[in-house]
Order: structure tokens, then C-alpha cells, then sequence
């Protein structure tokens, strides 16, 4: 990157365009109608999705339904604990959970299921940097086995799921590209960038910055051909564990 020069520091024991350990856990709270417990590393989300009769009072009447999202860190999901948001969302928190819901409501093709809400909470459990790309990659389970549910349940005549999302972090760190950064590389890194995209190779959301400078548009699109090439690995752990549902 031309505006940032420091000394490489090497990752231990994973390549620059190298996904961490992924784990995907189907069905990790019984109760819920759809969940994950999703790893990325030692980042750990638990995405359970409930089904609620009714929806917001601007879709009453509609016979749509609705899909929304809630992001919360348990306090000593970080290495300091911090104090649990019960007044008023802070503001990362906000902006989360807006990507989360944006993020599953593109899996849909339409929102003729009924005037249900799909809400999925992601709770961090243990945070080492990119947990609102583990939340939307777990979340994405959650909802596509909600949706199964309420067919099976005759609640809905089918599911309007037709694709599935993931996300992932990339970032410019002590000048090379990285894919799916750790804590300790996101705080360093010159460019910092998530990216949602669908099972199709589609983009949802790109989210990029220069932290400490400026990033030219050959350096974007090396970054967004990395993220490409881990979201097609998620997908396919997506894939697997749903049975290509």
C-alpha cells in the first residue's frame, strides 16, 4: 500500500489468503426454530433465529412478513469486559445489526410468507476480530432453517430463501493483502474492509477504509478477489452442513 511502509510481520501457521479454522454447528439452541454457533478462529457467534406472529406496524395489512436482526457481545466476549448495552444501543452496535438484517433479507426472493418476523439474535461469545462476518455467515443457517420450519409447520407454503450469504473480513496489513483478519491484525491493518456476498458470487455489501491512508483501485480489487475466494470456501461449509438447502 503506497501510503503505509512498516516491516512484515509473518502470520503463524496460516497463508495470507487463508481462511482461520471454520466451524459451523446446526441446531446449537434446540429451542430456537433455526441456529448456528459459528467459528471463525477464536471468534464464537451464536445465531438463533425465532419465528413471531406479527409483524412492524408499517407492514400490518400487507400479508408480508418481515426479517431483522440483533447484535449483541456478551460482556467478556472481549479481553477487558465491558458493560452490557441495556439503555440505549452504542452505536457499532446499531450499524451491526442494520448489516446483519440487511445482509439476510438478500437470501430472500420475496416476503409472501405471512405476517411473520424472522428476528435473529447474534450473541458474540468470544470476540478475535470479525465478528459481524461470523454473525451474517451463522445467521444465514439460522434463517434458512427458521424458513424450514415454518414450512414444515404449515405455517408457510414454502420457503422464499434462494441464495446464501457469508461474509468476510480482508484487509491491507503491514503492506500485504490478508484475508479473514485476527484481532491483532485488524487494529494494525492500513485498510480494513468487509464484504457480504451471496452464494452466487454477488455482492451485498462492501464496507472498506483507509485506516492510516489511501488505497488505489488495483489494491481494491485484489482485496475483493481475496474476499471472493474465502466466501466461496464458506459457502461450501454452508452448503455442507444444510445439505444443499
Amino acid at each position: 500500500m503506497a501510503d503505509t511502509a512498516s516491516s512484515t510481520t509473518p502470520r503463524v501457521g496460516r497463508a495470507n489468503d487463508a481462511l482461520r479454522e471454520i466451524s459451523l454447528e446446526r441446531g446449537a439452541a434446540p429451542y430456537a426454530e433455526g441456529s448456528c454457533l459459528v467459528s471463525f478462529g477464536q471468534t464464537r457467534v451464536l445465531c438463533a433465529a425465532s419465528v413471531e406472529a406479527g409483524v412492524p406496524g408499517w407492514r400490518k395489512g400487507s400479508g408480508e412478513g418481515w426479517v431483522t436482526a440483533e447484535y449483541a457481545m456478551l460482556p467478556r466476549a472481549t479481553r477487558t469486559r465491558s458493560s452490557r448495552e441495556r439503555a440505549q444501543l452504542g452505536g457499532r452496535t446499531q450499524e451491526i445489526q442494520r448489516l446483519i438484517g440487511r445482509s439476510v433479507r438478500a437470501m430472500l426472493e420475496d416476503y409472501r410468507f405471512g405476517e411473520f418476523t424472522v428476528k435473529v439474535d447474534c450473541d458474540v461469545l468470544q470476540a478475535d476480530g470479525g465478528t459481524r462476518t461470523a454473525a451474517i455467515t451463522g445467521a444465514c443457517v439460522a434463517v434458512t432453517d427458521a424458513f424450514a420450519w415454518m414450512v414444515s409447520t404449515g405455517r408457510a407454503s414454502r420457503s422464499p430463501v434462494v441464495r446464501r450469504v457469508a461474509a468476510v473480513s480482508v484487509g491491507i496489513v503491514d503492506g500485504e493483502p490478508r484475508l479473514d483478519l485476527d484481532y491483532d491484525e485488524d487494529v494494525r491493518a492500513g485498510v480494513d474492509m468487509n464484504v457480504v456476498a451471496s452464494s452466487a458470487g454477488r455482492f451485498v455489501e462492501v464496507q472498506g477504509t483507509g485506516e492510516h491512508g489511501t488505497f488505489s483501485r488495483e489494491e481494491l480489487d485484489r482485496l475483493l478477489d481475496l474476499a471472493l475466494k474465502g466466501m466461496r470456501e464458506l459457502d461450501a461449509a454452508q452448503a455442507a452442513i444444510l445439505g444443499g438447502a
